[in-house]
């Protein structure tokens, strides 16, 4: 007896050991997906950075080979062998080659006074140039790097009483007399000529930089507001105080992009995960679902099986006893044919039902309504049921009230409704010891305001019994397919779950409603289930209501001059 539980346990282990092994994956997968996204973040980040560094590095360079090209011209110009041609060898070209360059000095290293050898200058004021000569000797020599290869082109670049100066300087020698070639550079030149030109939007406005100088006040160009993507790097070889500092102009662009980015993705890895998430509850409840109603279904077979088993068995067992003749008289006689009539019928309702509920569950369930009376219906189906009730000492009580309107009905179909409903009725109450039927009409009333103001009028078949109740949190249940209440399986009830999804489809398809109501009684006992079908108008009473109508007159425009 233990062999398909414990299949079935077997057949359930793989299930419930796929699912968290779903759950790890897709956790597993947003958390790469995730990674994936912050790592590709960090890669956004890192290449602005470095094309920020290389369009910076591209700017310094330009400016420091600008400088050591001018030097090279300088270089060229001057012979140490000849030194007083030097101005007539560079003056001419020297607005043109060396647009930077001042003046050119030629310096005696061999004695300690330094005295100048040679002196150009492009300047129009001497007094300026004097007070240079005087500078470089006093105060800008001892600053000069002797190091090494002293004919290595070299630059100072300082600050003297908040002037920047720069110079470009190299050793020659010459019949053993060593010579101290210097270019003096006009650093405001550079700044506000050479700087403009070059720095002239060569990435096309999608930058902005500036130039400070060692204390970090702007030397060039406006100011720049700090943020991730800004760099700065320093003239290496000749303003080598200065310092070149970029941004991108759309790095706060890029940076929100970077972060809108960041986000919408991450929402996108939760999303993914959530729609995965709900797809697995939606899967697990599905199969749960799946595995109630294949138990219900399962229930269901065998509640229909001994439904139909019994009424079989009382036709077989009453007709063996006409067949072999063991009748005492005619009484017993008719009583059994009448049994057998009685549980044929039973069986045929309970075969309806089935069939019925088949085609439903189809879609192809078809009704042929036709003007009825709804009193002969339920009259029909009470009598069907009073031998039985007899037979299990309970009564079946029929009220219909007087005047009721026709509706529009299959009549074979409510039938099989009620039938239903009494023999749940039947079952579950036998310790009641009785059930009502009552049919009226609800709704409408009298007067001629009534006629011309109610809504259409319903006629209601009530079957209440002394039962033990539904639990309120069952109610709402009851109706669904194969759902049976609680107390079914306490008294161990056979059924097949069908019967009051049947009478819900029924009346739903008459164009009405079934509803419970329980309990009855104040000690909770007693249920009562209501059908309510729509009601036809006599023909009268359609003919004294259009009679009874007053025709509606609208008020006479008023004239052009009345007020």
């Amino acid at each position: 007896m233990d062999l398909l539980p414990s299949a079935g346990k077997r057949h359930r282990v793989p299930y419930f050991a796929l699912v968290p092994a779903i759950v790890v994956a897709v956790l597993v997968l947003g958390g790469i997906a995730l990674r994936t996204t912050l790592q590709i973040e960090k890669a956004r980040q890192q290449t602005v950075f470095d094309a920020t560094l290389t369009l910076a590095d591209e700017r310094v360079d330009r400016l420091d080979k600008l400088i050591i090209a001018q030097d090279n011209v300088v270089a060229a110009h001057v012979d140490v062998a000849n030194l007083s041609v030097i101005a007539r060898r560079w003056l001419p070209t020297a607005a043109r080659e060396t647009p930077t360059v001042r003046a050119i000095l030629v310096l005696d290293m061999d004695n300690e006074a330094h005295d100048v050898l040679a002196f150009a200058s492009r300047g129009a004021s001497g007094r300026e140039d004097d007070a240079f000569r005087k500078l470089l000797l006093a105060r800008l020599l001892p600053q000069m790097n002797f190091t090494g290869d002293t004919t290595e082109l070299r630059h100072l670049h300082h600050v003297i009483d908040q002037q920047s100066l720069l110079v470009s300087y190299w050793q020659r020698e010459h019949m053993g007399r060593k010579c101290l070639i210097i270019a003096w550079h006009e650093v405001p030149r550079l700044v506000h000529e050479v700087m403009p030109r070059l720095f002239r939007d060569l990435d096309r406005e999608k930058s902005r930089m500036n130039v400070i100088d060692e204390e970090g006040r702007i030397v060039f160009g406006p100011p720049i507001i700090g943020g991730e993507f800004t760099v700065g790097r320093p003239f290496p070889t000749t303003l080598y105080n200065w310092r070149l500092q970029m941004a991108l102009t759309t790095a706060e662009e890029l940076g929100e992009k970077v972060e809108r980015q960041r986000l919408i993705e991450i929402l996108m890895v939760g999303f993914s995960a959530l729609v995965a998430l709900a797809g697995l509850a939606i899967v697990v409840l599905a199969s749960v679902n799946e595995r109630r109603l294949a138990a219900l279904k399962s229930d269901f077979v065998a509640n229909v099986s001994h439904e139909l088993k019994t009424p079989l068995s009382l036709v077989r067992m009453f007709g063996e006893l006409l067949l072999g003749g063991r009748v005492p008289n005619d009484e017993k006689r008719r009583q059994y044919l009448q049994i057998i009539v009685s549980e044929s019928e039973r069986l045929t309702a309970l075969i309806e039902n089935v069939l019925d509920f088949a085609r439903v569950e189809r879609g192809k369930a078809a009704y042929e309504f036709a003007r009825g009376s709804v009193a002969e219906v339920a009259t029909r189906a009470v009598d069907m049921y009073r031998y039985r009730a007899e037979r299990e000492e309970m009564t079946v009580e029929l009220t219909i009230a007087e005047g009721l309107p026709e509706a529009l009905i299959d009549a074979r179909a409510l039938e099989l409704a009620l039938v239903n409903l009494l023999d749940n009725a039947l079952k579950y109450a036998k310790d009641g010891g009785r059930v009502a039927v009552a049919v009226e009409a609800e709704g409408g009333g009298g007067g001629r305001l009534a006629a011309l103001t109610r809504q259409a009028r319903q006629v209601t078949i009530r079957v209440s019994d002394r039962g033990p109740g539904i639990d309120p949190d069952e109610q709402k249940h009851i109706f669904e397919r194969f759902a049976r209440g609680r107390r079914a399986s306490e008294r161990q009830v056979r059924g097949s779950g069908i019967g009051l999804a049947l009478v819900k489809h029924i009346a739903e398809s008459h164009g009405g409603a079934v509803r419970v109501e329980s309990p009855l009684t104040d000690d909770g006992r007693g249920s009562a289930f209501v059908v309510s079908l729509p009601a036809l108008e006599h023909d009268g009473e359609a003919q004294e209501r259009a009679a009874n109508a007053e025709p509606v007159v609208a008020d006479p425009a008023p004239d052009a001059g009345s007020p």
